[in-house]
């Protein structure tokens, strides 16, 4: 992840919400025929809002501008993609959902879904989809960082900024490091569309800039 300079860091944040937020809504949603025209189309994923050095969303911008206008990204492969990977009848093969990879049976609803649960009331936040969507899939949880990083923007005071840095980094450690990277490696081995690949890679390659960059600014300020 490159140095940001102060005064454009606000925007970078605001960019890095932007793909989350995107990338979130293609895991917990079947993409639609919008969906699809608008950033695959019209080729909105051929330039990024924000740049890195890292060489995991490197990888993952070239996965993105590839799939757009690969055949094998269309959308009846990427809605038969996103059944298989995140859904699927029987066993998908890339649960988004934190408990599966973190639970010692593979479960859903095990304790890290009343874990985070407990982590977003501190906040008093409730998820909108609570009862229809868990509150440990990638999709909620990755919101839920949206609007932390939202809020580290509102602060002026720098004890707030200082704890809501602390904050951010705790929830990525505890709620999405500790399983993302494994359901990273499901999504790249399982996918049969660029797409997907690219959507998964990119969320992994955000969560770990905005790790460094909360790790960064607390080292600004110390």
């Amino acid at each position: 992840m490159n140095e940001i300079p102060v005064d454009k860091q606000p925007n970078v944040l605001k960019g890095y919400n932007m793909m989350l937020y995107f990338a979130g809504t293609m895991i917990m949603f079947d993409p639609s025929q919008e969906c699809i025209h608008d950033f695959w189309s019209k080729g909105i994923l051929k330039s990024l809002p924000v740049s890195s050095h890292n060489p995991r969303f490197i990888t993952a911008a070239s996965q993105l501008h590839q799939s757009v206008g690969d055949q094998d990204s269309s959308v009846k492969k990427m809605r038969e993609d996103y059944l298989t990977l995140f859904t699927g009848t029987g066993n998908p093969l890339a649960p988004p959902f934190e408990s599966v990879y973190r639970s010692k049976d593979h479960l859903m609803f095990d304790k890290q879904t009343t874990e985070v649960r407990e982590f977003y009331r501190s906040y008093g936040w409730e998820s909108k989809f609570k009862g229809s969507i868990p509150d440990d899939h990638l999709g909620i949880e990755l919101l839920f960082l949206t609007l932390m990083v939202e809020k580290y923007l509102e602060f002026e005071d720098e004890a707030c900024n200082s704890e809501m840095r602390n904050e951010i980094r705790r929830f990525i450690d505890q709620h999405l490091m500790s399983w993302i990277p494994q359901w990273n490696e499901h999504v790249q081995k399982h996918s049969n569309t660029l797409s997907y690949k690219g959507i998964a890679t990119l969320i992994l390659a955000c969560v770990e800039d905005l790790n460094n960059i909360m790790n960064r600014d607390k080292e600004r300020f110390n």
